[in-house]
């Protein structure tokens, strides 16, 4: 009995001492695995140099250059229309016919009378011809010939108010005849024939001509643009391109005009670009996309964008050292392009962690992932 109780002790403080070790060695274990963290797999891409044009994007307006409403000059009713709605005219092309009766009336009389003002000045020169001839034989006084001489100023004189007479007829019959002052697209025609219309600044056009070809396209763009915006006008113009939506290809413009004040609620100066337009593409009061390019971002360092880890306030990236740990740099964005950054606190060459930094802490080691296996591995599981 004595035999089987101390058999029974020495399994105890066996037990127990087997307990105490393995107690004491789990904690030892456990730290060195933590110290044996695999590396963290990444893709990175090398920071390059190069230039970088700055393409600025906004709305444009499209407007016409010439925008032209026909009124008439005079009170008048309509005898003729000569063009239809939509219709391209010329400058000088006729558009309305007005009643002109009584203006050619008018100007048949004041030509009847300036005939006849001609016939009396010519009677009273040759009276002052003779005169002058009688004085010389002394058979008249001077003051005979003075008189004569008087009477024929007063007959050129009035010959030239005849002759304004006219003129100011011919004009008043021209108001019967509107023209096309420039050279566009009709719009909706308001009259017809048989319509009086008159000269009110407040009554409705009797038509609406705009230009175009060209077209102009007004845009805004932020005021710190300004001054490249001025340097590329005075080197001729800045190239515009406008796209219009559901048309292939663009359109190319030059830039004309950049406003002589800066919009002070919104931080924006206003800028306009001239168009071509052969095609009859860009209609006024048309909305289009324009970007132009009036400065370049010199030897800039260009990353992915999707390197860039996006802060409250910060921008920052990894950046994988020679040591293969990642470091955290702060980044300023400088310019964003398609899938590509221009930025300023990396170095050209530095290689910046685009896909895995998700799981990155500053100074975790990594394993640079060999892009070409994964792209085989892609097309494998794709197939």
């Amino acid at each position: 009995m004595k035999r089987r109780n101390a058999a029974l002790l020495i399994v105890i403080a066996a037990a127990g001492s087997t307990g105490w070790y393995l107690t004491r060695t789990a904690p030892k274990q456990e730290t060195g695995q933590q110290k044996q963290t695999p590396a963290i797999a990444v893709s990175v891409a090398e920071a390059a140099q190069t230039d970088v044009p700055v393409r600025l994007e906004a709305n444009g307006y499209v407007s016409s250059l010439n925008n032209v409403e026909v009124r008439p000059q005079v009170s008048n009713l309509v005898a003729r229309v000569h063009i239809k709605e939509g219709q391209f005219v010329k400058a000088g092309d006729v558009l309305f016919s007005l009643d002109d009766r009584a203006d050619r009336v008018n100007l048949q009389k004041a030509q009847a009378q300036l005939a006849k003002d001609q016939a009396g000045l010519a009677d009273l020169e040759r009276q002052l011809a003779r005169s002058r001839e009688l004085l010389g034989k002394g058979f008249i006084s001077q003051g005979a010939t003075d008189t004569v001489q008087a009477q024929a100023e007063a007959a050129r004189a009035t010959l030239r108010a005849d002759e304004a007479a006219v003129e100011a007829a011919r004009v008043a019959l021209g108001y019967d005849t509107i023209r096309a002052a420039s050279s566009g697209r009709v719009g909706v025609i308001s009259v017809f024939a048989g319509t009086l219309v008159q000269p009110s600044a407040t009554a409705a056009p009797m038509v609406t001509i705009s230009q175009i070809d060209p077209v102009a396209v007004t845009f805004t763009l932020p005021e710190r643009e300004l001054g490249a915006l001025l340097a590329a006008q005075r080197a001729g113009g800045a190239k515009v391109v406008a796209t219009l939506p559901g048309a292939a290809g663009a359109l190319e413009g030059k830039l004309s005009f950049v406003d002589n004040a800066v919009d002070s609620q919104n931080g924006t100066i206003k800028a306009k670009a001239i168009f071509p337009n052969e095609q009859h593409l860009l209609w006024p009061g048309q909305y289009v996309p324009v970007t132009t390019v009036v400065r370049e971002l010199k030897n800039a360092v260009v990353i992915p964008q999707a390197a860039i880890i996006t802060g409250v306030d910060t921008r920052s990236v990894y950046v994988v050292g020679t040591d293969q740990t990642a470091q955290l740099r702060r980044v300023e964005l400088l310019y964003s392009f398609g899938t590509k950054a221009a930025v300023r606190g990396v170095a050209a060459g530095d290689s910046v962690v685009v896909d895995g930094k998700q799981n990155l802490r500053p100074g975790s080691k990594v394993r640079v992932a060999d892009a070409r296996q994964d792209s085989r591995v892609a097309q494998k599981n794709q197939q």
